[in-house]
């Protein structure tokens, strides 16, 4: 990947940025800040080209998933039900390598309590907030799926077109270097899973993805125990603490939520007229996977 850049370098990026955005006039530049768009570079290894194409592909897509990024009101009730029903958390001390590591759970296993769009809005919820709320970029991404409780009526609550928006958004346009991702607790109905996510997985994805039975501590090579919740027998605040804390942070953050046009394409604005994305194959070699 070559040396970090300079911050010197990194200014000089971010003007190229700035002067490109300044011609897009789909783009909303005004909302776009400066540490945005390192974050932007930094997943792409600081290749201005690469991250103008992420940049452009995550403002078209959430434009075209009015279902997770319009009325994102952290106070609607659906927000704060799929808060009480899953756990978002971004763990608050990093690992050696300075990778942040996301813990996804279920908190209540009712699978009638799921309600599948209303949880990807609150994940993105919290993945905004971190964003914004975060100075300092870690040098990578690492998810946790503790698959615990999930069952196949879990998977039946599952809205297929909102999975292959999500899966497109997190692979191809997201802003964050992923490293590895761990499936811990895996259940006996695993293969079911995989039938529903391996055909919306990129290969470069699945690669990275590390299967853990229960009781396989071969996990903890990759993220040491202290770094856990109580709940797995770590030294980080419990769960439910860290859920309160971002669910906190979320709703610090409400007005930007409330503002509609935050990071979002305009079509109507763009030239040479509307651009469709899903379900076309993207740009996903523009971002970085190590």
């Amino acid at each position: 990947m070559g040396q970090k850049p300079s911050d010197k370098e990194i200014e000089s990026e971010v003007d190229a940025m700035r002067q490109w955005l300044s011609k897009q006039p789909h783009l909303p530049a005004d909302t776009i800040s400066d540490g945005l768009l390192r974050r932007f570079l930094h997943s792409c290894d600081h290749s201005v080209e690469r991250a103008k194409a992420v940049l452009e592909l995550n403002c078209t897509l959430r434009s075209q998933a009015p279902e997770f990024f319009s009325r994102r009101d952290p106070l609607q009730d659906e927000v704060q039900a799929a808060f009480d029903v899953v756990d978002v958390l971004p763990l608050p001390v990093r690992t050696p390598e300075d990778y942040q590591v996301f813990l996804y759970r279920l908190s209540d296993p009712d699978p009638d309590k799921l309600v599948y769009n209303d949880y990807v809005k609150m994940l993105l919820l919290v993945a905004d907030a971190r964003i914004v709320s975060e100075d300092d970029i870690p040098a990578g991404d690492v998810p946790v799926f503790d698959l615990q409780g999930v069952s196949l009526r879990h998977l039946a609550r599952v809205v297929l077109p909102s999975l292959r928006k999500y899966m497109q958004y997190f692979q191809e346009a997201h802003p964050v270097k992923l490293k590895h991702i761990h499936i811990i607790n895996v259940p006996p109905t695993m293969d079911k899973v995989m039938t529903l996510i391996r055909p919306l997985t990129r290969r470069e994805v699945s690669s990275m993805i590390h299967y853990h039975p229960p009781g396989d501590t071969s996990f903890y090579d990759f993220v040491p125990k202290e770094l856990m919740p109580k709940d797995y027998g770590g030294d980080q605040p419990s769960c439910a603490e860290l859920k309160e804390m971002w669910r906190k942070k979320v709703i610090a953050h409400r007005d930007f939520f409330l503002e509609e046009s935050t990071w979002k394409a305009d079509d109507s604005k763009r030239v040479g007229g509307p651009k469709s994305n899903f379900g076309v194959e993207g740009s996903f070699r523009s971002l970085s996977i190590d």
